[in-house]
């Protein structure tokens, strides 16, 4: 990786745009009106734009650790879930109280989950084409 600071920003940035996107879809899939789903999804990118930045500068710090998209995919994964914890949604009280309101925030974690979890499968992906290309 000849540039991890500018790939690592990248990566960022669509991981901020796949948990905006999943959010305003859950929204409309849980047919929320208006008023609910407010400005969430705008809510989720700016967030994850402030979780990018940080991990940035994480990454910038500690350039050695980070050699792979891999590693930069789980910091902002852990970044982003410690910023939900923190900001007080519990993905778990849906199951105590089953709200809309509740629904959203266990969709939010379950939204990052599935982000991660395409990011890992395109990661795979990568690795392998770029393992065949060197083969040939």
């Amino acid at each position: 990786m000849k540039n991890i600071l500018l790939k690592s920003v990248i990566l960022f940035v669509v991981m901020s745009g796949l948990n905006a996107q999943l959010a305003n879809w859950s929204g409309r899939i849980l047919n929320l009106s208006a008023g609910q789903l407010g400005m969430l999804p705008t809510v989720v990118f700016f967030g994850s734009l402030i979780i990018a930045v940080i991990g940035s500068v994480t990454i910038l710090i500690f350039r050695r650790s980070y050699d792979s998209l891999w590693k930069m995919a789980v910091l902002f994964e852990i970044l982003y879930l410690l910023m939900l914890l923190l900001s007080g949604i519990n993905p778990f009280i849906y199951f105590i109280e089953a709200t809309d309101n509740h629904l959203i925030d266990l969709m939010l974690y379950l939204n990052s989950i599935i982000v991660f979890l395409i990011l890992y499968v395109f990661g795979l992906l990568y690795s392998k084409m770029m393992g065949a290309n060197v083969k040939n």
